[in-house]
């Protein structure tokens, strides 16, 4: 018994005729009858029987009609699905969220992807960049949005945006200035996002300046929170400080402390679902 049979079964359990049968499924009469006859073979049963009116069901067509009509659905279904998964077009993607990625998820993309293609769903995992990295690195996820810095071995990534350093202080004498620079940061006690420190320490020895760091932490949001409670002045990428420190925050003039938040994913092949998800990032 094969799918072709049951549909060619059910198409005449419809019709109640071999000839408008046939026609339906665009064959001839003969090879549609010799498959019939496989099937009442196999099964050792009669399927059919000739009336005035045509063919009726026996007892065992009507119970394997009911039977058929469920299989072939579901083989329809299952190669309608294949394709899609194929397609990129179905299925669910795990992606890793860095605290500081909140401003990139979800994107305007990912509301057209979902309105196109419903079926797709994501699984959102949120860890600290070096969370994300590990989960991808062992396969728990798909893709990820960190921030750098970071190490790139094994990894393939997609830069999504450039910002620049922020502090988020409570002195109004700070605030009211266009920006400050690396003299003004030395005299602040500093809280950092820890990731940030060989970066900031290069910098200021490389000017002969000593920070002093009152606060180190693993979240950038952290940082924002200890310095709004008023423990010093936190060092943020622009992004955060916008979403968790509106007006509360001035640049930092300082060439190189520029941070990207970055589309991560494991070298190599990807699924099809995964990389329309990345062509999405442009």
């Amino acid at each position: 018994m094969n799918l072709k049979q049951l549909r060619y079964f059910l198409a005449v359990a419809e019709e109640k005729q071999i000839t408008a049968a046939a026609k339906r499924l665009f064959i001839a009469q003969p090879p549609l009858s010799y498959q019939l006859k496989q099937l009442e073979k196999e099964l050792e049963v009669k399927l059919f029987v000739r009336t005035a009116y045509g063919i009726e069901l026996t007892d065992a067509g009507r119970e394997l009609q009911s039977y058929a009509e469920k299989i072939v659905a579901l083989a329809e279904t299952a190669e309608e699905q294949v394709h899609k998964t194929a397609k990129g077009e179905l299925g669910t993607i795990k992606i890793g969220s860095a605290s500081s990625s909140v401003g990139e998820l979800p994107s305007a993309a990912f509301v057209k992807l979902t309105k196109y293609y419903p079926t797709v769903s994501f699984d959102v995992f949120e860890e600290n960049s070096f969370g994300v990295l590990e989960k991808l690195r062992n396969g728990t996820i798909d893709l990820g949005i960190v921030r750098t810095p970071f190490n790139h071995h094994g990894i393939e990534s997609k830069t999504l945006t450039n910002e620049k350093m922020t502090l988020v202080t409570t002195d109004e004498k700070l605030l009211n200035k266009k920006a400050v620079t690396l003299k003004d940061l030395v005299k602040q006690s500093l809280i950092i996002y820890r990731r940030f420190e060989n970066i900031f320490n290069e910098s200021f020895a490389h000017q002969g300046l000593t920070p002093f760091y009152a606060v180190k932490c693993d979240d950038s949001r952290t940082a924002i929170l200890w310095a709004q409670k008023g423990m010093g002045s936190a060092l943020v990428p622009e992004s955060i400080a916008n979403l968790y420190a509106s007006g509360q925050f001035v640049p930092v003039k300082h060439a190189s402390w520029q941070t990207h938040l970055q589309l991560v994913w494991r070298s190599g092949k990807v699924s099809p679902l995964t990389q329309r998800i990345i062509d999405l990032f442009n």
